[in-house]
C-alpha cells in the first residue's frame, strides 16, 4: 500500500485544479499588480478576481479582505493592529488558553508593552465558558480573540454566541477568530458569526504555503503591521504573492462548493477511527468534544495511556503512516501540549498525544489499514514500559 497521509491539519496536498488556477500568474501573468502597463494590468485582473471569490465565500466586501503570508501572520496583524489602533478605547484583550501560539504569543508580547489579558480557562473537552466570557467583558474590553476550533482536538466553539455576548457587553469590542481549521467544512459566513475580524491560512484547504487572508469588516480599528508601501489598501505593505492568492482564492472556492461531499466523506472516516481505536486499543482516552457536532468532521485525537507519542509516530512512519501527536508548529517541543495541559489532561497522559486529521482523498481502505495496525505499534511499545501492565492487550 503507498503511503497514507493523516495531518491534514499540519498542511494538505495542493489541489491539481489549484495548481493549474495559479500557474498562468506563475508563466505568462508574471507582472507587478501595482503597475499601470500591460504586464500589470493582467496581474491585477487576478489579484482582483481572487479578493472577489475570497469575499464571497466570507459573505464579505471585496475591500474587507487583506491578503497575507498566512495564518500565523493574520493572526498577529489581527491582535496588533486592533490593540494599538483601539488603545484609547481601552487596554485589555481576551483570548482562551488553547489558542493557537500565534495568538497566544502574541498576546504576551501585548502584555509587555502594557496591555492586560485574561486568559479564559476551557473544559475538559476544549470549550470555553460562553458565560464566562461573557463576563470577562469590561468597558475597557477592546479586544477577544477566539479561536473556531481548535488545531489539535479539533473543538469546535460557538463563536456566533461569543460574539453576540461579547457585542451585548461592550459594542466596541472588536472580535477576532482564527478560523485556520474552521475554513472549508464550517460555515465562515462573517455576518452570520458576527465577527469583525477572521483568519484564513490556504494550505489547511488544498491551497499554497505562505498565503493567507485576514478579513477586516469596515470601520474596524487597525493599525497595520507591515509597512513600507500602499498595497492592501495601505494595510498590508508589500507587493502581492498574486500566484499563491489565486491558489487561496481557488481552494477556497472549491471547498464550499464541494462541502457537503467533502465533510460527508471525512466524517464517516473519522467515525470509523472513534469507534474502533478506542475499542481495540485498551488505555485510549478521546481528547476534545465528545460529541462529533462539537468537533471537526476529520478529526480524530487521543491519549494512549503508558506510550510516548513521539514512538507511536516514528513507528507509524517505518509503516508508510503519517501523522501528528498535535500542532505542527510544536513538533520539536519535549514539553506537554498547552492545549492538553489546560483541558486537565495530565502531563504523563498528554504525552501519549496522537492526532489523526482525515482528507478528501483518503479512502476507507486506508483508514481500515490504520485501525488494523495500530493496535499492535502502541501494543509493541507498551511492552517495553514497566508501567503498562495489563493495557498491551
Amino acid at each position: 500500500m503507498d503511503r497514507i497521509y493523516l495531518d491534514h491539519a499540519a498542511t494538505t496536498p495542493l489541489d491539481p485544479r489549484v495548481l493549474e488556477a495559479m500557474l498562468p500568474f506563475l508563466h505568462s501573468h508574471w507582472g507587478n499588480p501595482s503597475s499601470i502597463y500591460y504586464e500589470g494590468r493582467e496581474a491585477r485582473k487576478g489579484l482582483d478576481g481572487a479578493r472577489r471569490t475570497v469575499a464571497d465565500v466570507l459573505g464579505a466586501k471585496p475591500s474587507e479582505v487583506v491578503f497575507t503570508s498566512g495564518g500565523s501572520e493574520s493572526d498577529n496583524a489581527a491582535l496588533r493592529g486592533v490593540a494599538y489602533a483601539a488603545r484609547n478605547r481601552g487596554q485589555h484583550i481576551i483570548t482562551s488558553a488553547v489558542e493557537h501560539h500565534a495568538v497566544l504569543h502574541t498576546a504576551q508580547e501585548l502584555e509587555k508593552e502594557g496591555f492586560r489579558v485574561t486568559y479564559l480557562p476551557v473544559d475538559g473537552q476544549g470549550l470555553v465558558d460562553v458565560a464566562r466570557l461573557e463576563e470577562a467583558v469590561s468597558e475597557d474590553t477592546s479586544l477577544v480573540s477566539i479561536m473556531y476550533a481548535n488545531n489539535e482536538v479539533g473543538t469546535v466553539e460557538p463563536i456566533a454566541e461569543m460574539a453576540r455576548r461579547v457585542k451585548s457587553r461592550n459594542p466596541k469590542a472588536v472580535f477576532h477568530t482564527d478560523a485556520v481549521q474552521a475554513i472549508g467544512p464550517l460555515d465562515v459566513n462573517v455576518d452570520r458569526l458576527g465577527i469583525d475580524l477572521l483568519t484564513v491560512a490556504a494550505h489547511k484547504l488544498h491551497g499554497p504555503k505562505g498565503v493567507g487572508t485576514l478579513y477586516i469588516r469596515s470601520r474596524t480599528p487597525f493599525r497595520p503591521q507591515q509597512v513600507g508601501g500602499s498595497q492592501e489598501k495601505d494595510r498590508r505593505a508589500g507587493t502581492e504573492n498574486v500566484a499563491g492568492i489565486v491558489g487561496l482564492a481557488t481552494a477556497m472556492r472549491l471547498a464550499y462548493e464541494e462541502r457537503d461531499a467533502r465533510t460527508a466523506h471525512v466524517r464517516a472516516l473519522r467515525d470509523l477511527l472513534m469507534t474502533e481505536l478506542p475499542r481495540r486499543i485498551p488505555g485510549t482516552h478521546i481528547t476534545g468534544a465528545a460529541d462529533p457536532d462539537r468537533r471537526l468532521p476529520n478529526n480524530f485525537s487521543c491519549c494512549f495511556e503508558h506510550v510516548e507519542g513521539e514512538a507511536v509516530l516514528l513507528q507509524m512512519d517505518l509503516m508508510g503512516i503519517a501523522a501528528s501527536s498535535g500542532s505542527a508548529c510544536t513538533s520539536g517541543s519535549l514539553e506537554p501540549s498547552h492545549v492538553l495541559t489546560a483541558m486537565g489532561v495530565s502531563p504523563e497522559l498528554a504525552r501519549g498525544s496522537l492526532r489523526l486529521t482525515v482528507g478528501k482523498d483518503n479512502t476507507r481502505e486506508q483508514i481500515e489499514h490504520v485501525i488494523d495496525v495500530l493496535p499492535g505499534i502502541v501494543s509493541k511499545l507498551r511492552q517495553l514500559s514497566p508501567l503498562a501492565a495489563g493495557l498491551s492487550g
